[in-house]
């Protein structure tokens, strides 16, 4: 199965929004199944098959997740994540003034939906595919 240490390897190489399908590609190939990252303090529990479940632990200070979401300036934020003009901490900033508490990547349907703390779901976007030639 895969390590904490495998997938820290493959995010080091994400610098921006726009290279998450490549990091997705490659935990994917590590066995993982799915994920789900808590914003709070960057916390994410990896799964793979049979059960196998991993966690990261915390990646930063806590932040304060706004008790409103606003769907509508979270995809802003998120637009601008992907098009590589803000780095990983100020994407989790976003999320937080947003109201975002987490975020869930299933690896079979190749989604990454965003939830509040109510549990409703803000987004659900389909991740670009990755093919070699």
């Amino acid at each position: 199965m895969f390590t904490i240490d495998q997938i820290r390897n493959a995010h080091s190489k994400v610098k921006s929004g726009a290279d998450f399908p490549g990091y997705i590609q490659k935990i994917k190939a590590l066995g993982v199944s799915s994920y789900e990252t808590y914003v709070e303090d960057g916390d994410t529990d990896y799964h793979g098959v049979n059960g196998f479940a991993i966690s990261s632990g915390s990646k930063y200070a806590k932040l304060n997740i706004s008790d409103k979401s606003n769907a509508e300036q979270f995809k802003q934020d998120l637009k601008a994540h992907q098009r590589g003009e803000t780095d990983y901490p100020t994407f989790c900033s976003d999320c937080a003034k947003s109201g975002v508490e987490k975020w869930v990547v299933e690896m079979e349907r190749m989604t990454c939906a965003y939830y509040d703390k109510e549990g409703k779901e803000l987004l659900v976007e389909n991740i670009p595919q990755l093919f070699a030639f």
